[in-house]
């Protein structure tokens, strides 16, 4: 999977120059929201940050983290309840595809790769375990000024959980 993302984040490198396109810059940005993982029931907040670049206005590259929030958890051991959390968090790297609504507005699209990792602790005890899996996810960017706006999106980092935010991205040009 990672070879593919690396080789599509290639292929829009050499094809972006073919594009007349914005102005290229480097952004970043702050989101908050809140995340649903099945095996949980229940959302959580979730707050992270993320840097990219935009080729141009169509295609960006994005790297980015965010802790997808702590779960409480029972588990009965030697006809014992015990009680613990666990702290799920992400890191990702994704090609961003946007399309432009008008001269302010954009959908977008995302496609990617995401490490998680879940650290439970249970009686001051932990152990962790990481997943690697695809992300993808939709969203829409609005344009404030020139170098501010503003997304809500939605995505899917693993198939067993969900995530909506809203981000802040400051472009640096």
């Amino acid at each position: 999977m990672f070879k593919k993302i690396v080789a599509a984040a290639a292929l829009t490198l050499v094809a972006s120059s073919s594009f007349a396109a914005a102005p290229i810059a480097f952004y970043g940005g702050l989101d908050a929201g809140s995340t649903k993982i099945d095996d949980f029931g229940s959302s959580k907040g979730s707050f992270g940050g993320f840097v990219g670049y935009g080729f141009n206005q169509f295609f960006a590259v994005e790297a980015g983290y965010r802790h997808l929030g702590t779960y409480d958890f029972d588990v009965v051991a030697n006809n014992r309840l015990y009680s613990g959390d666990v702290k799920a968090k992400q890191t990702h790297l994704s090609l961003i595809g946007s399309y432009p609504l008008n001269e302010a507005l954009d959908v977008y699209g995302r496609l990617g790769y995401n490490k998680l990792r879940a650290k439970a602790t249970v009686m001051g005890v932990s152990g962790g375990a990481d997943d690697s899996t695809g992300l993808y996810g939709i969203g829409l960017n609005y344009t404030f000024a020139p170098n501010f706006s503003g997304r809500i999106e939605a995505q899917k980092p693993s198939s067993d959980s969900r995530n909506i935010s809203a981000s802040v991205v400051w472009q640096f040009r």
